[in-house]
């Protein structure tokens, strides 16, 4: 009768711990993945703010209104903000991507159509040299928005 009881009181436990595990498991997060920000950190060069934004409102914007227009991105947006220090960032410009998968899987496709709007690669790299000039890109990095959701 001991021994039964043992395997009963044993075999509730191992339920009891089981059942304990898979509630954890089902705990759903109040939060989920959205889109992916590829976000430039540029300084423009003192004296050359009308420049760059002249720049940012004519060619970049075309750029971003094809591949918009394209599907391949969904959005941008241009920050402005103080530099906190000689070397700082005073700009950024940000686009977004419906997800990293997205973004890296219509590379070639956003190249192509950037040769067609601006044109051929030796094209580009002389806007790259002209734009030193007036700014110094500081570093890109790639952000993930996160939806908070409501409890349930």
């Amino acid at each position: 009768m001991k021994n039964k009881t043992r395997i009963l009181v044993g075999s509730l436990i191992l339920l009891i711990l089981t059942l304990s595990i898979v509630v954890v498991a089902q705990v759903s997060r109040p939060y989920r993945n959205g889109s992916v920000w590829n976000v430039a950190f540029i300084r423009m060069k003192p004296g050359m703010d009308t420049a760059y934004l002249n720049y940012i409102a004519t060619d970049w914007k075309r750029n971003q209104e094809a591949l918009k227009k394209d599907g391949l991105i969904l959005s941008y947006k241009v920050l402005t903000t103080e530099a906190h220090g000689a070397a700082d960032f005073n700009i950024m410009l940000m686009t977004e991507y419906k997800n990293l998968a997205t973004m890296e899987a219509n590379e070639a496709k956003a190249d192509n159509l950037l040769q067609t709007v601006i044109g051929t690669d030796e094209k580009q790299m002389q806007g790259y040299r002209d734009r030193l000039q007036i700014r110094e890109v500081l570093e890109n990095r790639l952000a993930r928005e996160i939806v908070l959701e409501p409890r349930r």
